[in-house]
C-alpha cells in the first residue's frame, strides 16, 4: 500500500497533503505493508512508485467549493471521476496524468482513494491556515480507516469453524 501525500510545504494551505502524510507517519506507524511517500508537487516519476502498488492512497489540498477544512474521501470510480471534472485539486493536472499513465501501462492500482482537504489559501507560509491545520487530525484517522478497510479486506480474520454436532447424551 502506498500512501502519497503531495502539496508545497512553502505555500500554506497548498501542503496539505504533506503536512497529512507527516501526521499519518508519526501517528500511524504500525500499519503493514504501507509505504509513506512525500511526493511534493508532483512529477512523472511518482508513476514507478504508483505502478508498484496495488492500493494507492492519496493525500492532498481540494477544491470543494465548501468551507475551509472541509473533508472528502473519494475510492476507486470516484476518486477517478472526481478527478475528472472540473479543477477539484491543487495538483489536478498531475494526478490525473499519473492516474491516466498507469491505466494505459494497465498499472492502474485495483484500489485507490483521495483523502483532501478544502484549502483556505496558498499564500506564503510553512504552516497551513487554522481552520485547515485543525482538521489535520480528523483528514489522518479518515486515512487510516481507508487503510485499515484494505488491511482486512486483504488479510481477513479467520472465519468462525462450523458448528460442532450437539452430543447428546443418555442418562
Amino acid at each position: 500500500m502506498l500512501v502519497l501525500g503531495i502539496g508545497n510545504i512553502l505555500l500554506q494551505d497548498e501542503g496539505i497533503g504533506i503536512h497529512l502524510l507527516n501526521f499519518m507517519e508519526r501517528c500511524f506507524p504500525a500499519f503493514p505493508d504501507v509505504t509513506y511517500l512525500d511526493g511534493g508537487t508532483l512529477s512523472f516519476t511518482l508513476a514507478s512508485d504508483i505502478e508498484e502498488h496495488d492500493h494507492l492512497l492519496v493525500l492532498d489540498a481540494v477544491e470543494l467549493n465548501a468551507a475551509p477544512g472541509t473533508l472528502c474521501c473519494y475510492e476507486n470510480e470516484a476518486m477517478d471521476h472526481f478527478l475528472g471534472t472540473a479543477k477539484r485539486s491543487a495538483h489536478e493536472v498531475g494526478l490525473l496524468d499519473l492516474m491516466d499513465i498507469a491505466r494505459l501501462t494497465d498499472h492502474l492500482p485495483k484500489h485507490r482513494a483521495l483523502v483532501g482537504i478544502q484549502y483556505q489559501t496558498f499564500g506564503w507560509g510553512e504552516q497551513p491556515t487554522l481552520r485547515v491545520k485543525h482538521n489535520i487530525p480528523l483528514a489522518g484517522r479518515l486515512a487510516a480507516n481507508v487503510l485499515q478497510k484494505w488491511e482486512f479486506e486483504a488479510h481477513p480474520p479467520c472465519r468462525p469453524l462450523r458448528q460442532a454436532p450437539k452430543l447428546e447424551i443418555a442418562l
